[in-house]
């Protein structure tokens, strides 16, 4: 397969874009898991310690639904389960520079102009691949470095970093898959975050029982399986990385096939043809608005109830776990509740479902600069629409979708768990409430996406860098024991620690305070600048 013509070019373009943002998140993804070896040796200092921790999650379901299999009983195999969500954000971090380079372009137009000087057709493909694979080897090459730097063995450090890049470059190809398919980069996005997702969940059904139960076989189905079982510290299984790597060598060459069977904008599923004659609810820009964000809404609804419902279900073992390991109840009740460790546990997940909802928000309040920038909303703002009025529109999306997300999330949980406990009428409101009390550090991450694309629209996307920073802060903070003033920088440390600790109202005062003052300056900036600016 021959490179086509330019793409050296357009990755040049790439890194000059992401000259910030990339490195930005190739160190952060490089060094969570080198932070994380200080900071087990000390919360796990003996190997009595070590040995405790890994009787109690080895075999325990909750644990290894959430953060996979332990295959060693030593600081490196604890260290590895530790760290068992990392593929996930580096997935999810890859998909999105992916189709960030391809679909959003040619949404913008911009590939098209590209296109008229001596591109080659895969070229923009060819080159963001490149760019976002050559990233995930770069963190590779960091955690193997620093997993030996801290007398850690080297091939299973190497096993480790290529564990953590083939997930990345997995996702990446399924990106570069789904952008060929719709027009939409909207659409391209979901359906990437929706494998990924979906990859997830599988794995957790896999793992839930432990190693041989009945369902253990459902982890070939999903490629963070396949990086899981690679085994680094445990005995290494080289060939699953080879099977990684087949997989990554299909799905390139389908997305290449792909793109020489479109049209440039175009998708190989074809949109839908709508009606002859608009419904009335499509008379205004709040109809255009649900019009244009109600499916991703849709999709976006339907895994956080997957995820509520999981969350909830796999509540049974985790206070025996927790009882009999001092340490690990320490970890979640730092990240979480005070009055129980379920509540602890459930603080923590629904931090994680929160931070999903604020992934959600950027994306709903980015769709403003998207209709912008591909031209649809200078002929809408031309009639007699107030551009306040058309803001609105798609603002209630990342306001109150958010809201109706962790809602439905929080029935689920409430109600999984209510049922296992036998006592729904109890725990279902606790966690439903528990829920919606994420929503006031949800809503700053759309408040900055809006007073970006208000006062500075070049740099709208940089929202997404807010979004990652929260989570990093908030998933591995306290397991790297980052200094007080660090986690006070993710809008999730300041909530109070829900359900089971004290309610206190400080906290959403503030955080909804700073939410309206970056939406008013954002509103502001949008209103006073000119259309398309950059």
């Amino acid at each position: 397969m021959s490179v086509p013509a330019g793409t050296g070019g357009l990755i040049r373009l790439a890194l000059r874009r992401d000259r910030f943002l990339l490195p930005a998140w190739v160190l952060v993804a490089g060094l969570i898991p080198i932070n994380f070896v200080a900071a087990t040796k000390g919360l796990l200092p003996t190997t009595a310690d070590q040995l405790d921790y890994v009787e109690t999650t080895a075999t325990n379901p909750t644990f290894l639904a959430l953060y996979g299999p332990l295959y060693s009983s030593d600081i490196a195999g604890i260290l590895v389960q530790r760290s068992g969500f990392l593929p996930v954000v580096i997935g999810l971090i890859s998909a999105l520079t992916v189709i960030r380079h391809t679909r959003t372009e040619e949404e913008a137009g911009r590939r098209e102009l590209l296109g008229a000087t001596v591109i080659g057709r895969g070229a923009g493909l060819a080159a963001a691949l490149t760019v976002t694979m050559a990233a995930n080897l770069v963190i590779a090459v960091l955690v193997t470095a620093g997993m030996v730097a801290q007398g850690l063995a080297f091939p299973g450090s190497l096993a480790f970093g290529l564990q953590l890049a083939a997930a990345g470059c997995v996702f990446a190809a399924v990106a570069g898959v789904t952008a060929q398919l719709s027009e939409s980069a909207g659409a391209a996005r979901g359906a990437a975050v929706g494998t990924l997702g979906g990859a997830f969940v599988i794995r957790m059904a896999a793992d839930v029982g432990g190693a041989g139960n009945a369902l253990s076989w459902l982890g070939w189905l999903s490629p963070l399986g396949w990086a899981q079982r690679m085994r680094p510290y445990g005995g290494e299984r080289w060939w699953t990385l080879a099977m990684l790597v087949a997989l990554v060598a299909v799905l390139v060459a389908a997305a290449t096939a792909l793109s020489a069977r479109r049209d440039l904008g175009a998708g190989i599923l074809p949109p839908k043809q709508g009606p002859a004659d608009a419904s009335p609810r499509l008379s205004g820009p709040f109809g255009l608005g649900w019009r244009l964000q109600s499916r991703p809404l849709y999709g976006w609804l339907t895994g956080f109830v997957a995820l509520g419902v999981v969350y909830g279900a796999i509540t049974g073992g985790i206070k025996d776990m927790m009882e009999d390991n001092p340490g690990l109840k320490d970890i979640f009740t730092r990240l979480g509740g005070q009055s129980g460790i379920v509540d602890a546990y459930f603080t923590s997940v629904l931090n994680i479902l929160g931070l999903i909802a604020a992934a959600y928000a950027v994306s709903a309040t980015l769709r403003l600069r998207s209709e912008e920038s591909g031209g649809h909303a200078e002929p809408l703002l031309a009639t007699a629409t107030a551009r306040l009025r058309w803001a609105a529109s798609h603002l209630a999306f990342a306001l109150l979708g958010p809201a109706v997300a962790m809602a439905a999330a929080g029935t689920a949980a409430g109600l999984a768990h209510g049922l296992n406990v036998g006592d729904v009428g109890r725990e279902l409101p606790r966690v439903l409430g528990a829920s919606l009390a994420q929503l006031p550090a949800v809503w700053p991450a759309a408040a900055i996406a809006l007073a970006l694309f208000g006062l500075a629209p070049r740099f709208a996307g940089a929202a997404w860098a807010a979004v990652g920073l929260f989570a990093v802060v908030t998933m591995f903070g306290a397991g790297m024991d980052l200094d007080q003033r660090i986690m006070n920088l993710s809008p999730f440390s300041h909530l109070p620690k829900l359900p089971g600790g004290p309610l206190t109202a400080a906290p959403f005062v503030w955080l909804l305070a700073l939410t309206a003052a970056l939406s008013v300056l954002g509103l502001i900036g949008f209103r006073r600048r000119d259309l398309a600016a950059h």
